[in-house]
């Protein structure tokens, strides 16, 4: 299993949120790139990095520090936030991303999944599926739709996706657990899953390893990075091990 640190952007910061909420901010560092060279440093095989102002505007005000953190570190580079056009993925790969992460553009306008599967393949492309009580959210969690997530899946399946990252919006720096219900639920459409939101100890990865069978094949870390109760050098030996 790859443990895959997270580095959310805002106002060019290194910030997390709780549940996707800007008014329960904090701010862990002034220099995202500085955080992605010390995760790399402590054995990251990849970096999740979201670009939270795309995410919430659409606009990429971020891309410059984005662009410098994929040059800094010589491993893959996933990077997600307001990623919702054809010429905008094709922008973040000429920054250096190894794989776009596609959101809000899968429920709306699927056509542009299924065009970037086709143009880059589908192991460059990761459709993230962020839900609250089954619904899928979009536009940086603000929205919720009626649409089902699971639903959702078998369709993006169909559409020749291969990778799903899951995010349970409502566990999304809590440190509550991951969801593993729904982890178990979403892995049987047979898609690579990654699973997101709510790791708070080395022993949740041990659990989400035990998954690897039913293809959870990746947990991000975010919050849990910044707490006494977890150690990345540690989650990163066993979760290999």
């Amino acid at each position: 299993m790859i443990v895959i640190p997270a580095i959310d952007i805002r106002q060019g910061n290194s910030v997390r949120l709780k549940q996707g909420k800007i008014d329960a901010e904090t701010v862990h560092s002034t220099d995202p790139v500085f955080i992605a060279k010390l995760w790399k440093a402590k054995g990251a095989k990849r970096i999740h990095v979201v670009d939270l102002d795309g995410a919430f505007s659409g606009l990429n005000s971020n891309e410059e520090i984005i662009k410098k953190i994929c040059a800094s570190v010589d491993i893959p580079v996933e990077v997600g936030g307001g990623i919702r056009t054809m010429e905008r993925i094709k922008e973040v790969f000429s920054i250096g991303a190894s794989h776009a992460i596609l959101g809000t553009v899968a429920v709306y306008n699927p056509e542009i999944v299924r065009k970037a599967i086709d143009k880059y393949g589908p192991e460059k492309i990761i459709v993230a599926i962020d839900a609250k009580d089954g619904k899928v959210a979009i536009s940086g969690w603000k929205d919720v739709t009626p649409v089902d997530m699971f639903e959702l899946a078998e369709k993006l399946k169909e559409s020749g996706v291969k990778e799903i990252l899951y995010t349970d919006v409502s566990r999304d720096g809590m440190l509550t657990g991951p969801d593993f219900d729904g982890l178990e639920k979403i892995a049987k459409t047979g898609m690579k899953i990654i699973a997101s939101g709510g790791v708070k100890t080395v022993d949740d990865i041990l659990k989400l390893k035990e998954l690897e069978k039913d293809g959870v094949f990746a947990a991000i870390v975010g919050a849990a990075l910044y707490t006494d109760d977890f150690n990345l050098e540690e989650a990163i030996k066993r979760a290999e091990g």
